[in-house]
């Protein structure tokens, strides 16, 4: 592609408009926005975490309620 068609069709920017302040704002917006969602990305692949099962469960009863004495709480 000749460089003059590029800068016709707006392919390429001014060196001025990369050092302008709206252009530093958007490249900024840009630059938080990847990285939020290449977190929630990372963060959806990984399995789930539940805080309950780090402690101990205080639902168990003291002693077993079935008929049968030696089986499961």
């Amino acid at each position: 592609m000749e460089p003059h068609l590029a800068t016709a069709w707006g392919l390429l920017l001014p060196e001025e408009t990369l050092h302008q302040t709206w252009f530093l704002v958007l490249a900024g917006f840009v630059a938080v926005n990847t990285v939020v969602y290449v977190t929630l990305a990372i963060a959806k692949a990984l399995p789930r975490v539940y805080v309950a099962d780090w402690f101990p469960k205080k639902y168990l009863r003291g002693e077993t309620r079935g008929i049968y004495p030696g089986g499961p709480r």
